[in-house]
């Protein structure tokens, strides 16, 4: 399954820094943290946001990484 901009909200907002909460029952974590799995929304997210991602397999918490072609997620440092 694709992206669902219906399923991405953002929690909160400050100073440029977005945290965002994207949740999809159908998908597994390696599907929604694959390069370009954003893309869609490349415009509204910043490089740093931070989203938080509810998967039909596991939960986790990402960094948003955008270059000139993908948005891609990251581990937290």
């Amino acid at each position: 399954m694709a992206f669902q901009n219906k399923n991405l909200s953002v929690i909160a907002y400050a100073n440029g820094f977005t945290l965002w909460h994207y949740a999809s029952g159908a998908e597994t974590l390696a599907t929604i943290t694959a390069t370009g799995y954003f893309n869609d929304v490349k415009t509204l997210m910043n490089i740093g946001d931070v989203v938080i991602i509810n998967a039909s397999d596991n939960t986790a918490i990402k960094k948003i990484n955008i270059t000139t072609s993908n948005v891609t997620t990251a581990a937290l440092a």
